[in-house]
């Protein structure tokens, strides 16, 4: 899977799980501070994620995210790895 196709992943998740304006989301897009996400969001975006790609970031992958490209970077290495 292509670093664009979680990034589309991602950016539709955040729309519909969360109803963020889609022109907010850029892959520089600062999860927390920009995006408003918690940490109870940051789980169900990550087990949303799992469904769609079949991997699942760990705990600790999640923690040194902060941008949305952080994000899609930590899944394509998951890719990368197997």
């Amino acid at each position: 899977m292509s670093e664009t196709q979680i990034y589309e992943i991602l950016k539709n998740a955040l729309v519909t799980l969360f109803e963020i304006d889609e022109a907010k989301i850029t892959p520089q897009s600062l999860i927390y501070e920009e995006l408003e996400i918690d940490s109870i969001d940051a789980v169900d975006l990550v087990d949303h994620i799992k469904k769609k790609t079949g991997y699942r970031l760990e705990p600790e992958d999640f923690k040194s995210v902060k941008t949305i490209d952080d994000i899609v970077k930590a899944v394509a290495k998951k890719f990368e790895n197997n």
